[in-house]
């Protein structure tokens, strides 16, 4: 698959596992791919806050990767979650929530199942859009078009799968 990936979404894949890296994160993620595609400058034409994007999905790491609706269900039940990250944190060092996934063979971070699915749903969107390469537009749409923290921000941005699409297509 990764033959099919033009030279920018390749240079996405390699800087998600540099952003991982440079994060001590023991595993390449969702967020690693978004991080990577701000980092090229992809999202660019949607005029997005690199700077703020960044924050969210580092704030979405202190707590575990945990949505905010996931935040706002423990809510629910009287959980105050940004209570519970403070004093694991406090006790254990901050980011203490993040996986601890031990690395590959190589020494290099393995990619999470739901980053390897970003990266097979952007195949079967190229597909679908009857487009012979994998490019970073393919990439991002993936990760709009699947729940989790990095579509979440997205959208607390106000980018959204048609949004992108259209902005990027055109």
């Amino acid at each position: 698959m990764f033959e099919r990936f033009t030279q920018d979404a390749r240079s996405t894949v390699t800087g998600a596992v540099t952003e991982a890296e440079r994060t001590g994160a023991q595993r390449v993620g969702e967020e690693h791919l978004l991080l990577a595609l701000l980092a090229l400058g992809a999202l660019d034409p949607l005029d997005v806050d690199r700077a703020a994007i960044s924050a969210d999905l580092a704030a979405a790491r202190r707590r575990g990767g945990m949505s905010k609706a996931d935040e706002e269900a423990l809510a629910g039940l009287g959980i105050d979650l940004t209570e519970i990250v403070s004093r694991i944190e406090e006790t254990h060092g901050e980011g203490a929530l993040s996986d601890p996934a031990p690395r590959g063979r190589s020494g290099r971070p393995r990619f999470t199942p739901g980053a390897k699915k970003i990266l097979e749903q952007s195949l079967r969107i190229a597909l679908g859009r009857k487009d012979r390469h994998i490019s970073t537009l393919h990439l991002l749409l993936a990760l709009l078009s699947r729940p989790g923290t990095s579509a979440e921000v997205l959208g607390d941005h106000g980018i959204t799968y048609a949004g992108a699409e259209a902005a990027l297509t055109g």
